[in-house]
């Protein structure tokens, strides 16, 4: 996604920034087929990568479908055809998630889509219709909406993405409406129908209410994931899941069957593939006998829109529920030199603090590159910093950086350059 989400944007900015910078172009024309191309490519060496460190690192690669025979062996139906079976002391399950379906919405990648269907349109649709004002929806309505398509975002619920801190959200979704992309808050999918040339959507505000109807060519189902446990003959075994199909785990990342562990999206914690890494990591040092360990509540999330929105820690709605005393520190990139110089001053930074002992609880960045910029919070946080060890740190002039020393000095202080 990240590859569409870039050439979407690179060909946005040509259409509609480079004159400003002095660059005149006589025409500038969306080639798909091409823009697909770059993305596929760049799958495919990503994967490629991956087989390179297999072989690297001597770990056999057995590609196909796998379940369970017993707590130790995996039979596997292979890509050729053939069934195989693999045997180990230690099996750990990290098999992701899969799209979360709808009742009545039946995605067929050609009119209603996942968003992997999403990721491969032949052509851009006049109008597409996202259910669903997540991450996946809002950066999928990013990409097709910079192509020139009508987006229009239906929510079940009274914002988008909830998780996020409710400053920067309203901010954030100001900035999408901004690019032309609307939003139907608070409103339920009531009925799908993809019989015509197009697609029908029948909607109703949450609450109840009078029905509406909305037509598209194409209508991108984005209304969460779920873990992808079917199949695998879990229940054969005697492992537990939730309700949710999540596998049951301890501390150690381990089942309730001895010998085999879970990581990742089947189980709980953020559905985020840095998440899933760590967990990885963590559990085979628990295997070798090592210690590991892994913070959900200090894992980044990054909305990779434009802006991106990037956060780490407690929102401040969090901090007030929880009944916890704290301080906030803002700064614009309004204010920012680099921002105003490459004319992209869209955003703030956002840093909550305890009132007392001044420890960093919450980070939170909108701007260009916000993904980038969040590293620096992760760090402090994980690290038990204060807003002031932030704000004493010498940073590099002009960068968008400066903006978190600066925010951080506002939250234990104040700021110099606003």
């Amino acid at each position: 996604m990240e590859a569409l989400l870039h050439s979407s944007h690179m060909y946005h900015e040509a259409k509609h920034s480079f004159a400003h910078h002095g660059i005149k172009l006589a025409s500038v024309e969306v080639d798909l087929p091409a823009m697909l191309a770059q993305k596929d490519n760049a799958v495919k060496n990503l994967t490629r990568g991956i087989e390179g460190l297999f072989k690297k690192n001597k770990v056999t690669y057995v590609k196909g479908y796998g379940k369970f025979l017993s707590p130790n062996e995996v039979s596997v139906e292979t890509t050729d055809g053939e069934t195989t079976v693999v045997k180990g002391k230690h099996i750990i399950v990290a098999t992701g998630s899969d799209v979360k379906s709808l009742p009545g919405i039946t995605i067929d990648e050609k009119k209603i889509v996942s968003s992997t269907g999403a990721l491969s349109l032949s052509q851009i649709p006049k109008k597409l219709i996202v259910i669903g004002a997540g991450y996946i929806g809002l950066e999928m309505g990013s990409v097709w909406g910079r192509l020139g398509s009508e987006v229009t975002v239906v929510e079940f619920a009274a914002d988008i993405v909830p998780s996020m801190d409710g400053e920067i959200r309203k901010q954030f979704q100001r900035s999408l409406e901004k690019q032309k992309m609307k939003f139907m808050l608070k409103t339920k999918v009531v009925s799908v129908d993809a019989s015509g040339d197009g697609v029908k959507l029948t909607v109703e505000p949450a609450e109840g209410g009078e029905q509406t109807t909305l037509e598209a060519d194409v209508v991108l189902v984005s209304a969460g994931r779920t873990p992808f446990t079917s199949g695998l003959d879990l229940e054969k075994i005697g492992v537990e899941t939730d309700k949710g199909g999540r596998i049951l785990v301890n501390e150690r990342f381990l089942t309730n069957v001895s010998g085999v562990y879970a990581i990742g999206d089947v189980i709980p914690g953020p559905m985020l593939a840095h998440k899933a890494e760590e967990d990885g990591v963590a559990c085979v040092e628990f295997i070798a006998g090592k210690h590991g360990h892994v913070d959900y509540d200090k894992v980044p999330g990054v909305v990779y829109t434009h802006p991106e929105v990037a956060s780490v820690g407690k929102t401040e709605e969090q901090l007030k529920k929880d009944g916890v005393s704290y301080r906030v520190g803002k700064f614009p990139f309004m204010a920012n030199s680099r921002a105003k110089a490459i004319d992209n001053a869209e955003g703030l930074v956002k840093i909550l603090a305890d009132k007392e002992t001044d420890k960093i609880l919450g980070v939170h960045i909108m701007s260009p590159n916000a993904g980038e910029l969040i590293h620096e919070a992760v760090l402090a946080i994980n690290y038990d910093a204060s807003s002031e060890d932030i704000a004493r740190v010498c940073h590099a002039h002009p960068t968008m950086s400066e903006a978190l020393k600066e925010a951080a000095m506002a939250t234990y202080d104040k700021p110099i350059h606003i």
